[in-house]
C-alpha cells in the first residue's frame, strides 16, 4: 500500500495520491486504495466507453455514509481548478457560459479522478466530433428505474420485452445491471441521427411498452404513478443529459458497480447487482458482454526491418523490429470446428490440449512479468508466483507469451472451479493464502515477441521452436504443454482423462491478435446425460407463453425419500414447437409439492413442480464440484427411458 502523501509514477504520469486507508464505503470497508485498485484494473473495458465524450463526476469527499445515513455529495461538470494539466478537456456552452470537461483517456486520469474522490463517472451517449462540439450519438439508452415495491426480476422481465422490440428494429441491446436499483439497456447506433430523434424514439419505444404492459411498466416520470412498475426513462437521450458509464462504481452503501451483464444472468430469479470485486473477477474471466459496443481499436502495423540472428531466427521468415513493447495483447482466438475439418488442417496433425482455465498474455520486460487476461484486464497481483521478486526469470529482454493459467485438483485434471478461488482476490494477504491452497501452472503454447522482435508474422511452428528455446531451463509454474500429431488419438485421450478438448492448430498459421481464425478450430467433447424432469420455471419475455427452463434430476440411491439429486436447470435448446410438446405433456404431471428435496432456493422460487416421470436428454461441458451441469443443452425426450434406468455420465 502506497503511504500517505505519497507521489507515484502511472504510465509515466506523476501523481501524487493521499489517505489510501480511508475507508470509503464503510458498510464493507472498502477504502480509497482499492477503488483506486479497481479503476486501474477495469480501464481496458471502461476507457473505451469513457473516450471522447466529456464526463461529469459525483463526488464523496468524506466517504458513502451507510444505507441509513448517506454522506453528502456533489455533481461536478467544469474541471477542477488544481486539475493537472496534461488530463485534456473540452468546452461545452452552458448558459451561464462555457464550462470545460475533462476527457478521460488513460489510467493517470483515472487515478487523479478517485484521488480527488470523483467516484461516479457520468457521460452523455454522444462523443465529441473532430471540431470538438457535441456529436451525433452513437448508442442508445433506456434507462429501467424500477418504483416502489419492483425488483430487478420486474427490470428484468422489461428489458426482455424491450429486447424483442429493439431487434425487430435490427438493433442489438446489452443489459446493465445499474448499481443502483434497476437496469440499463445500451445499443450502438451508426450516428446519423440527433439526440432529439433518438429521444423520439426511444420514448415511442417506451410508450409502446407501457400500452401493452400497463401492469408492468410506466413511460410517466411522475413518482405518483411508478408504485409497483418500471419507470422506462427515456430522456436519457437528450444531448444535455448523462448516464453513469458502464463498469463506473456507485456511491451506494455497497461498493457495486454498473456491471454490464449477459441476457442468460437476466433470467436468474437470484439476479442482483454487482461489487467491484466480482466485476473485477468477471473481467478476468474475459468476460466483456459489451464488447459489441466499443470496438477495439487495431494497433499500427510495425514496419518492417531486417532482423538480427538471435535465438535462432529463422531465416525464412524473419521477424520485424517492433513499437515500443505494449501493455497488452489481444489474443488470436480460434473458430469451433470439427474432427473432419480438424484434420484437414496440415498432414501431421498439430494438436494441443484444451485448458479448463484462464487464458493470459504474458508481457516480460525490465526483469518482470505483467499478465493480462483475455479482455485486457490486468491480472499480475492475482499470480505473484509468475510475477513477484523470485518468479521464473525468462533470459531474454523483452517478450510477449500466450498461454493459460491453469488450477490442477487432486486427479491432476485441470478444474476451473478451483481457479475461481483466487480470480477474484485482489488483497495480498487472500493472494498469498490462495498461493499455497490452490497452486496454478502458466501453460505457454506461443511467443509473438522475442528481444525487440515481432514474431507474428513467422509461422506458429518455428515460433513455437523459440518458445522451447526461452523457457529450456524454467521449472514451474511455467510449462510447454506437449503437441500430439493424431486429431483422433488426442480427443480420445483427453475425452478419457476428463478433459475439455482439443485445439488443432495449422503449423504455418500466422498470429493474428484479437481475430478469431479458421487456422486454429476447437474440438470440444459433447457429454450427454439423462435426466428427469422435476420442475418448470415459467418463461418470461418472448416465452411467456412456454415455459423459461426445466429443473432436471437423477436416481442417487444413497439419498432417501425420493431417491433423486438436483443436478441443475437447462433453458437453451428448445425450438417453439418443442416448448409446446413440452408443456402439453407436463401439464398433466403438476404437483403442489417439490418431488424431491435440496433444490436451491434461487431456482425454486417460481418453479411449477411435476411428477418425476419424464426423461429426457441434454448435452454438458462438465460436472460442477457440487454435481450440476455445467452449460447444459436440451436435446429432446427420451420416451424409451425411465427414471430408474437413467445412469450418470462420469
Amino acid at each position: 500500500m502506497v503511504t500517505e502523501g505519497q507521489i507515484v509514477q502511472v504510465d509515466g504520469r506523476r501523481l501524487r495520491v493521499t489517505n489510501l486507508d480511508k475507508v470509503v464505503y464503510p458498510e464493507t470497508g472498502t477504502t480509497k486504495g482499492e477503488i483506486i485498485a479497481y479503476y486501474t484494473a477495469i480501464a481496458p473495458l471502461l476507457l473505451p466507453l469513457l473516450d471522447g465524450r466529456p464526463v461529469t463526476r459525483k463526488r464523496w469527499v468524506e466517504g458513502v455514509g451507510s444505507a441509513e445515513a448517506p454522506a453528502d455529495a456533489f455533481f461536478t461538470k467544469q474541471i477542477e481548478p488544481g486539475a493537472p494539466s496534461w488530463i485534456p478537456r473540452q468546452a461545452i456552452q452552458h448558459s451561464d457560459g462555457p464550462k470545460e470537461y475533462p476527457l478521460v483517456q488513460d489510467v493517470p486520469t483515472l487515478v487523479w479522478l478517485m484521488q480527488v474522490a470523483a467516484i461516479e463517472l457520468h457521460v452523455p451517449q454522444w462523443r465529441f466530433s473532430p471540431e470538438g462540439l457535441p456529436g451525433k450519438p452513437d448508442r442508445l439508452v433506456l434507462d429501467l428505474d424500477p418504483g416502489e415495491g419492483v425488483g430487478l426480476e420486474q427490470c428484468a422481465e422489461v428489458a426482455r420485452i424491450a429486447r424483442v422490440i429493439l431487434s425487430d428494429m435490427g438493433l442489438d441491446p446489452l443489459p446493465v445491471t445499474s448499481g443502483s436499483k434497476g437496469i440499463h439497456l445500451y445499443a450502438s447506433l451508426p450516428g446519423e441521427q440527433t439526440s432529439d430523434e433518438v429521444s423520439t424514439v426511444v420514448r415511442e419505444l417506451a410508450r409502446m411498452i407501457e400500452n401493452d404492459h400497463p401492469d408492468l411498466a410506466t413511460s410517466v416520470m411522475a413518482k405518483a404513478v411508478r408504485g409497483g412498475k418500471v419507470f422506462l426513462d427515456w430522456s436519457q437521450n437528450n444531448g444535455k443529459k448523462t448516464t453513469i458509464s458502464p463498469y463506473s462504481l456507485r456511491g451506494r452503501a455497497q461498493p457495486w458497480v454498473a456491471a454490464p451483464r449477459t441476457w442468460d444472468e437476466l433470467d436468474d430469479p437470484g439476479l442482483a447487482q454487482l461489487d467491484l470485486d466480482q466485476v473485477l473477477a468477471r473481467a478476468a474471466a474475459g468476460v466483456d458482454p459489451l464488447a459489441t459496443l466499443h470496438p477495439p481499436e487495431t494497433a499500427p502495423l510495425p514496419q518492417p526491418a531486417k532482423a538480427r540472428r538471435s535465438h535462432r531466427y529463422p531465416q525464412s521468415s524473419p521477424a520485424t523490429v517492433s513499437p515500443p513493447i505494449p501493455a497488452s495483447v489481444a489474443p488470436m482466438l480460434a473458430e469451433n470446428g470439427s474432427p473432419g475439418v480438424a484434420r484437414a488442417l496440415s498432414d501431421p496433425s498439430w494438436v494441443e490440449v484444451k485448458w479448463d482455465g484462464i487464458r493470459a498474455m504474458g508481457t516480460w520486460a525490465n526483469g518482470r512479468m505483467l499478465l493480462h487476461a483475455r479482455s485486457g484486464i490486468d491480472i499480475t497481483a492475482r499470480y505473484p508466483e509468475l510475477t513477484a521478486d523470485g518468479a521464473p526469470f525468462l533470459p531474454v529482454a523483452d517478450a510477449i507469451v500466450d498461454g493459460e493459467i491453469v488450477a490442477f485438483d487432486s486427479h491432476g485434471r485441470p478444474s476451473f472451479s478451483l481457479l475461481q478461488n483466487r480470480m477474484h482476490l485482489t488483497r495480498p494477504r487472500e493472494i498469498e493464502r490462495e498461493v499455497v491452497r490452490t497452486p496454478i501452472v502458466y501453460m505457454l503454447f506461443d511467443l509473438l515477441r522475442l528481444d525487440g522482435h515481432d514474431l507474428t508474422g513467422m509461422p506458429l511452428r518455428e515460433r513455437h521452436t523459440l518458445l522451447e528455446d526461452v523457457i529450456a531451463d524454467l521449472d514451474a509454474p511455467v510449462q510447454i504443454p506437449p503437441v500430439f500429431d493424431d486429431v483422433d488419438a488426442a480427443l480420445a485421450a483427453s475425452r478419457e482423462f476428463g478433459l475439455e478438448g482439443v485445439v488443432v492448430k495449422d503449423p504455418m498459421s500466422r498470429y493474428r491478435p484479437g481475430q478469431r481464425s479458421p487456422s486454429w478450430l476447437k474440438l470440444k467433447h459433447t457429454r450427454m446425460q439423462e435426466a428427469v424432469i422435476v420442475g418448470i420455471r415459467p418463461g418470461k419475455g418472448d416465452r411467456e407463453s412456454t415455459l423459461g427452463s426445466l429443473l432436471l434430476a437423477v436416481p442417487d440411491p444413497t439419498r432417501g425419500g425420493s431417491g433423486l439429486r438436483y443436478v441443475g436447470r437447462v433453458g437453451t435448446g428448445f425450438t417453439d414447437r418443442i416448448l409446446r410438446d413440452l408443456l402439453t405433456r407436463l401439464e398433466p404431471l403438476r404437483v403442489d409439492a417439490a418431488p424431491l428435496d435440496g433444490v436451491p432456493a434461487p431456482d425454486a422460487s417460481d418453479a411449477l413442480w411435476v411428477r418425476a416421470e419424464v426423461v429426457g436428454e441434454v448435452e454438458f461441458a462438465n460436472w460442477t464440484p457440487d454435481g450440476v451441469l455445467r452449460h447444459a443443452r436440451w436435446r429432446g425426450l427420451r420416451p424409451d427411458k425411465s427414471p430408474d434406468e437413467i445412469s450418470i455420465e462420469a
